[in-house]
């Protein structure tokens, strides 16, 4: 039998996460040889070595992999638990862990800083990343929550929309097409168009509709990020399909143009999704019921702000 202390998985789970000794005796405000040791005791129960160091790195061993999994899931469970005390003891803290792929990266910090100013107590942990990297964050379970576009098919997820999301297309003010008005769809065939990498949710919305409209889209450059693609658009390089939500700056400033093509602003919405069945904690509904009841009047606002 595998005699784990709980103090032991969490030291373990925060080293195999880090693969380092010293920012988890950081994370944990423990002193390194205080981790060492807890990790020592861990393989002697195991009876295998769960690291090796090659070099200044250290590595999981197959073993550790396997253990990592078990350690990450039960973290994830006491970290849960320790909510749900927190809540039933009335404080009113608590941590929120948010993901947001990079589009909505835009506006989620207005939202978060509203939701902060109203609940002082929370801590709050904001990731960014790609859509991929999103859905495989999710699977594991390893946020509480996820603000993204287009909710995934086949995976266990609860998603609620929160706010429209309309895609436009953009280019140079100086492209010939920037003074035209109601363009047809089919006119755009002939055009290059700057993309973000296969999977992203926007460029999905983008392949649909040229395939629905029977085109085939021309690809000019792939990009990982959308100020990538919006520097490419500005030196005339393409044309691209974007959230109108990423270009508010760019607009304002006249350094681009959305084009009036008809069909267009595609309309798509932003979602919040979680793991179907995950018990969220107070802090977690409250951001959730935050963002569909009030998330559009909220920036909605900011923008009449910086507008006046």
């Amino acid at each position: 039998m595998l005699h784990v202390t709980f103090r032991q998985l969490r030291v373990f789970e925060a080293v195999a996460r880090n693969l380092s000794f010293s920012r988890a005796a950081e994370e944990l405000h423990l002193t390194q040889p205080a981790v060492s040791m807890q990790i020592k005791q861990l393989e002697e129960n195991a009876g295998l070595p769960l690291f090796e160091q090659l070099g200044k790195k250290i590595f999981l061993t197959e073993a550790g992999r396997e253990l990592f999994h078990y350690a990450r899931a039960i973290a994830q469970q006491l970290n849960e638990a320790e909510a749900v005390l927190t809540e039933l003891k009335g404080l009113k803290r608590g941590k929120l862990n948010i993901s947001v792929v990079s589009t909505a990266n835009y506006f989620a910090p207005q939202l978060l800083a509203v939701f902060c100013r109203r609940h002082e107590n929370v801590t709050l942990s904001l990731n960014v990343a790609n859509r991929e990297s999103m859905l495989h964050q999710l699977a594991d379970n390893e946020m509480d929550m996820a603000i993204m576009g287009q909710p995934p098919e086949g995976l266990d997820i609860e998603a609620a929309p929160f706010m429209e999301n309309p895609l436009v297309v953009i280019a140079s003010p100086t492209h010939p097409l920037a003074r035209e008005h109601g363009i047809s769809p089919e006119r755009l065939a002939n055009e290059t168009f700057i993309v973000r990498e296969k999977g992203s949710g926007t460029r999905g919305a983008m392949e649909r509709f040229f395939q629905q409209h029977g085109m085939t889209l021309h690809t000019g450059m792939e990009m990982s990020t959308t100020e990538a693609i919006k520097q490419a658009v500005q030196a005339d390089m393409g044309l691209a399909v974007v959230s109108l939500h990423t270009i508010a700056l760019e607009l304002e400033t006249r350094r681009l143009a959305v084009l009036d093509v008809v069909s267009f602003p595609l309309s798509r919405y932003w979602y919040v999704a979680h793991r179907k069945g995950k018990r969220l904690s107070a802090v977690a509904q409250a951001f959730k019921e935050f963002l569909v009841d009030e998330a559009a009047q909220v920036l909605a606002g900011d923008k009449g702000k910086n507008s006046g």
